[in-house]
């Protein structure tokens, strides 16, 4: 008997990832909870359980204390019956008395039965949370199981996960054994097991997807240093590498657009934009409109808000259809961004202020070519004048 309960441990701390050590106490406690119900007693802690790991072997016993009456049959024992034991035996003393399970009954039986059940359930939702705590924040890949209502169960290997509705990307459908990458976005520990809730539409799912298709990004020789989404339509992130070598943008594209492909074709298409990052905020700015272009930019970092300038007719480019451009632009930056056209800025007089700068940067360039042509024309004229020098004599003669 002890041989089979041995490979049934064994068999259980494979399947359900359990130690032996933690069944091996609910059987303990078990026990202790039989001999409990078998005396009528709600305490026994006189009652000692020892179980060997390596043979399953186990022992009951309780620590009697000898009396000349007794009154708790768990507790005391009588002289007589502890001199039976061993001469020796004194009134006050404390005797080890054996416990047969055997004769246990039903009841106390199935009470232990029910107890090691229990443990297991416990131990098994414990490790199962365990398991998928350490996946929350991370990308998996499930099968589509069944709708429920308007959400979709996602089974993820050992439990199923809940695709809420609002979770979903728009315009997206999913057949049951269709398999899909999810991230994590909680995991909860219920008397019923992990509950878990995925997503389709957060930002990190992105930045995730990516440190799995570029070596560069999941080295953190290549940093995405932010995101901003509207899930099923566009997507910009903005990165940084680590490397003067490498660069971020061309490492996350890849080679004829392969490894950026690879997301869009998982996003069913969603469109992404890779900008390189910059800790000028300016700069930062122009690049994530692209692909408009910029005529200028004045960034308020404290106030964190921008203002733009673009031609007239990169305006349009620039907003984006429904303003999404510029919205994911802010997203991304944390600036909000005021968007002009050329004319607007002149008309509204946002362009003065550049021009003015624009020319005396223009000026103060035309002096030092200036300069610079006056210098090198009077020493072009002191060049002459030695040749001169030189050849006058010849002519001389």
């Amino acid at each position: 008997m002890n041989s089979e309960l041995f490979e049934a441990l064994t068999l259980l701390e494979k399947e359900k990832n359990i130690s032996k050590e933690t069944l091996l106490d609910a059987i303990k406690q078990s026990l202790l909870q039989a001999c409990k119900n078998h005396y009528g007693k709600t305490e026994a802690n006189n009652v000692i359980v020892n179980i060997d790991p390596q043979t399953c072997e186990f022992e009951i016993y309780a620590e009697k204390k000898v009396v000349d009456y007794v009154e708790d049959e768990l507790a005391e024992i009588s002289l007589t019956n502890a001199k039976m034991k061993d001469s020796r035996y004194e009134l006050g003393d404390v005797v080890r008395v054996d416990i047969k399970s055997k004769e246990f009954g039903r009841i106390a039986t199935q009470n232990a039965k029910n107890v090691i059940l229990q443990k297991i359930r416990e131990e098994e939702r414990k490790v199962l949370f365990s398991e998928y705590y350490e996946k929350e924040k991370d990308v998996v890949t499930g099968v589509v199981q069944r709708y429920v209502g308007r959400n979709v169960s996602v089974n993820l290997g050992k439990v199923d996960a809940m695709l809420s509705s609002e979770e979903m990307i728009k315009g997206e459908t999913y057949q049951p054994t269709e398999r899909i990458k999810v991230y994590v976005l909680e995991v909860k520990d219920t008397p019923k097991g992990p509950k878990i809730l995925v997503s389709r539409t957060h930002p990190e799912l992105v930045k995730r997807l990516f440190e799995e298709e570029v070596t560069e990004v999941r080295d953190g020789i290549v940093e995405i240093k932010s995101i901003a989404r509207e899930a099923g339509s566009r997507t910009k992130i903005a990165v940084y590498s680590n490397d003067p070598d490498v660069d971020p943008v061309g490492a996350c594209v890849g080679l004829n657009g392969a490894r950026v492909n690879a997301v869009v074709e998982e996003l069913n298409g969603e469109k992404i934009d890779i900008i390189n990052w910059d800790e000028n905020p300016a700069l930062l700015i122009e690049n994530a409109l692209s692909p408009a272009k910029v005529i200028y930019v004045i960034a308020d970092p404290d106030e964190k808000t921008a203002r733009v300038v673009v031609p007239d007719y990169q305006l349009s480019l620039a907003i984006g259809k429904e303003g999404q451009n510029a919205r994911l632009a802010a997203r991304l930056t944390g600036f909000k961004i005021d968007i002009k056209s050329e004319t607007q800025a002149r008309e509204s007089g946002d362009l003065l202020e550049y021009e003015e700068d624009y020319y005396e940067d223009e000026d103060e360039a035309a002096e030092n070519l200036e300069l610079d042509s006056e210098e090198t024309g009077d020493e072009a004229a002191e060049v002459t004048a030695a040749e001169a020098d030189e050849e006058l004599p010849a002519e001389e003669e």
